[in-house]
């Protein structure tokens, strides 16, 4: 619980969805990148161990960032006999280095943590069967399965259904430009969300030399050819940011985050317009984003399609707003590390509150709430939800506040630190 408005500075770590598309992309290089300020999470780690299988050198140096070392890494050697990949929780793992399993030679055991061996794969595996990488799932079309890989995958044109997840076409894309002829890939089915996860993917690629075309909303042409080490720096992850921010807005006080970017394709750059129009004040100067709460949190109908990994945060505000919310384009986040949509109305009605699932977001109407626990469900931003709703509601307890290791390990820390040493109840 918040005694009062809180007021702080705080830098958050690196975006977790750079961070994993840059190490694939150094994987894929033809020479050594370094990677400046990465993120060091379980997705990121997962994500080094399983490119480390495969036969690239990944090595810890030292570097200015507050929150780890950089990262220099050396590309697939091309031999991985017989290895292991263990995705943990991270859809980007098992999306991203499923294709690269078929560029090298060996056998290749792809599987996941029990909890996230549910997660939409089948579009991945019938694609890459397509493009010629042979995979043994045993007509589950799931994780865990065994990709032979055979050095090269040939490439071609492919066509999928991405309504349940971008991370179809980003886990193509990045891989496309060795395929032996490239890529024309095309997406045929609903609406595609969180596009801005594609776009970051394309504006990658773009930045190793390798230029992708879009005929159209729903095509990529991908080249066959190099890519370029490089030096990079990580941009902090702005959806992480997301819950500092949202207690400002609740509490009536004023967060300001760091080194935020001018330009950024992460979804979590839509948070500026987001907060203003829910009633907060937003400026930015000398690349610091500051929040400050007004007070008012207004009742809101917001899609979400571009932005979904921001629902846990804003839900929990609209749980506090002067009208009902709708927060709608979000229905393929009942596939992610939980059922998102289920587990936040779950969750909210244990403490009183009033939500409902519609068939492609929530509805939320705001009422008393009460103190009492919040289930995490293994979930990062299902356990930030719940820190959120205890600065306003006493006894809250989120039952797994270190489930936020999975993409930002210093959460806990980081909150109280905002908070105030003494203030330690918000879970």
């Amino acid at each position: 619980m918040a005694d009062g408005p809180v007021r702080a500075e705080v830098s958050v770590p690196g975006s977790k969805s750079l961070t994993n598309r840059e190490l694939v992309l150094s994987a894929l290089a033809e020479s050594p990148s370094r990677l400046v300020a990465p993120l060091h999470s379980d997705d990121s780690a997962r994500m080094i161990d399983a490119l480390r299988a495969l036969g690239a050198q990944i090595e810890a140096v030292p570097g200015d960032g507050p929150f780890g070392p950089d990262l220099v890494v050396t590309p697939l050697s091309g031999d991985a006999a017989d290895a292991v990949v263990d995705c943990g929780q991270a859809g980007t793992v098992m999306r991203f280095v499923t294709p690269l399993a078929g560029l090298v030679r060996g056998e290749v055991t792809v599987t996941a943590h029990e909890s996230a061996l549910h997660r939409p794969m089948g579009e991945m595996i019938r694609s890459l069967r397509e493009l010629g990488v042979d995979i043994d799932d045993g007509g589950r079309w799931m994780l865990p399965f065994l990709v032979h890989g055979h050095g090269h995958v040939r490439g071609g044109e492919v066509t999928i259904d991405a309504s349940a997840s971008s991370q179809f076409v980003s886990g193509l894309l990045l891989a496309a430009p060795r395929f032996d002829v490239g890529l024309r890939l095309v997406h045929e089915g609903r609406r595609l969300p969180s596009v801005p996860h594609i776009d970051m993917t394309v504006e990658a690629l773009a930045h190793r030399g390798v230029h992708v075309e879009r005929p159209s909303e729903r095509e990529w042409l991908v080249p066959a050819g190099p890519l370029r080490g490089k030096e990079l720096t990580i941009e902090p992850d702005l959806s992480n940011a997301a819950p500092f921010l949202a207690a400002a807005v609740l509490t009536g006080g004023r967060v300001s985050i760091p080194h935020w970017p001018i330009h950024s394709t992460q979804p979590g750059a839509l948070l500026a317009d987001i907060l203003t129009e829910i009633g907060a004040r937003v400026t930015r100067r000398s690349g610091v984003l500051s929040v400050t709460g007004t007070g008012e949190i207004r009742g809101v109908d917001l899609d979400l399609t571009a932005a979904s990994e921001l629902t846990p945060s804003l839900f929990a505000l609209a749980a506090f707003a002067d009208a009902p919310s709708t927060l709608h384009g979000i229905g393929h986040i009942r596939g992610h590390e939980t059922d998102r949509i289920a587990a936040l109305v779950g969750n909210l009605r244990a403490l009183g509150g009033q939500a409902e699932e519609l068939e492609d977001g929530i509805r939320i109407t705001p009422v008393p709430l009460r103190g009492g626990l919040w289930r995490a469900h293994h979930d990062h931003r299902m356990a930030t939800a719940g820190a959120i709703i205890g600065l306003r509601v006493p006894g809250v307890e989120v039952d797994d506040i270190g489930t936020t290791a999975k993409t930002m390990p210093e959460f806990p820390r980081l909150w109280d630190e905002m908070l105030g040493a003494d203030a330690r109840d918000a879970g």
